[in-house]
């Protein structure tokens, strides 16, 4: 790209009809002139070569990505971790802002994706680290999405559960128990006072537990809980699959009495959440294995509040997500960004619920709400209920007994002494 037209590739924000365009931050490291890397990290991820050889013409003020902002710091150092091939030149590390037009791929979430997250951006010349930190999306855009079938409100009206946290329990051994022992641990959690006794992420549709055998098991069990209970039980049944085969899969456990169904939303693919919003009878839990192959290191990749918007964009009534604590290795800052992106408005969507998790347990259940400073968030234990000592039935009991010393503003410790199970 010549000198001369790095300064097409820059606009600010009065210049620019904001309900035409995206509005993506990034963070990079750049070799050279940052104001000619960022100019080549908008024409890359938009029109590159932006007019025919010989022909008057000029794609970028239609087509063409813009910078709105750049900041720019030296590193003397050079670049913060080492970069096979890194271009040469004085290193900076850059944070800019570029308005992406949406009308280049419209509301096609594959389309949208190649664009801000594809070659574009992470080839661009000059820049070999890059972390796309957030993307924001006009409400012209967001009006061509459905977003959560049920929300927040939705999924608290069916299990009827208004002014606390809602627990989920993962039903362990996750791995290798046939359907029939499966069931009557769920059954022992919902006794207990799990709210929704679920799959794990690891199985679904599996030979050893086909859900044809599980679903009608978990079914029975869980309205045989709400009768012995009376109160309303779900069963979060995980389809994750081939996305051609999605639709059966609901079919299959809805049918048979699962009230949630579940979808790794990354290996599955956004836009198959998208499809299976519009087939779904019952609310969306999307869960985040290969999220940290994105967003682990700081200096590259893409941020996981990103997924946490697009998953939300695609339908999710609930997006279970990294949360906190050593074994998840996230920053509390970017837990934290996860939760808000799941609630704040965004267009005309429902809010999504939060389910921040990961090696959770009675004993975490009062820091994570005071880190999130809201009931509406879910809370999702597995070995803490179903590895219990006493069994899944005082492992679920344990977490009620917590809520109610929170909420009392009792110390849990305390109330621990004269409750056994917590």
């Amino acid at each position: 790209m010549h000198q001369s037209d790095v300064d097409g590739f820059f606009a600010t924000r009065a210049m620019l009809d904001a309900d035409a365009y995206l509005e993506l931050e990034f963070t990079f490291e750049c070799a050279g002139d940052p104001r000619m890397a960022a100019a080549h990290l908008a024409s890359e991820q938009s029109t590159a070569q932006w007019h025919r050889v010989g022909v008057e013409e000029d794609f970028r003020g239609q087509f063409g990505a813009k910078v709105l902002e750049l900041e720019a710091v030296p590193r003397p150092t050079g670049f913060s971790v080492p970069v096979p091939a890194a271009p040469p030149g004085p290193v900076h590390a850059c944070r800019a802002v570029i308005a992406h037009p949406h009308g280049n791929f419209g509301p096609r979430l594959p389309n949208l994706i190649s664009a801000v997250m594809g070659e574009g951006v992470y080839f661009a010349p000059g820049i070999p680290l890059i972390r796309l930190e957030d993307i924001r999306f006009p409400a012209s855009y967001l009006a061509a999405f459905e977003g959560p079938q049920f929300g927040v409100a939705g999924v608290r009206a069916q299990l009827a559960v208004y002014d606390r946290p809602i627990f989920f329990g993962v039903i362990k051994p996750n791995i290798g128990l046939p359907p029939e022992p499966f069931a009557a641990l769920g059954y022992e959690g919902w006794l207990g006072g799990l709210d929704v006794a679920k799959d794990d992420e690891m199985l679904a549709d599996a030979p050893y537990s086909p859900m044809a055998v599980r679903a009608p098991l978990l079914g029975d069990a869980r309205r045989r809980a709400e009768l012995a209970t009376g109160v309303p039980k779900g069963y979060l049944a995980n389809i994750t699959d081939e996305v051609t085969a999605l639709h059966a899969l609901h079919d299959t456990a809805v049918n048979a009495g699962a009230t949630l169904v579940m979808v790794n939303a990354m290996p599955t693919g956004v836009s198959g959440v998208r499809a299976l919003r519009q087939h779904a009878r019952v609310p969306i839990v999307t869960h985040f294995p290969f999220i940290a192959a994105f967003s682990r290191i700081p200096a590259h990749g893409v941020h996981s509040r990103v997924f946490t918007r697009l998953q939300r964009l695609a339908g999710a009534d609930v997006i279970i997500m990294p949360g906190f604590g050593d074994r998840m290795m996230t920053p509390e800052h970017e837990v934290l960004d996860n939760v808000r992106a799941c609630l704040e408005p965004m267009g005309s969507l429902k809010p999504s619920l939060p389910v921040p998790g990961g090696s959770d347990s009675a004993a975490t259940l009062e820091g994570v709400y005071r880190r999130v400073n809201t009931v509406d968030f879910g809370f999702v234990p597995g070995r803490a209920v179903f590895g219990h000592p006493m069994g899944p039935r005082a492992g679920a009991a344990s977490l009620r007994q917590a809520w109610d010393a929170i909420a009392a503003g009792v110390p849990v410790r305390e109330h621990a002494r004269h409750h056994p199970e917590l």
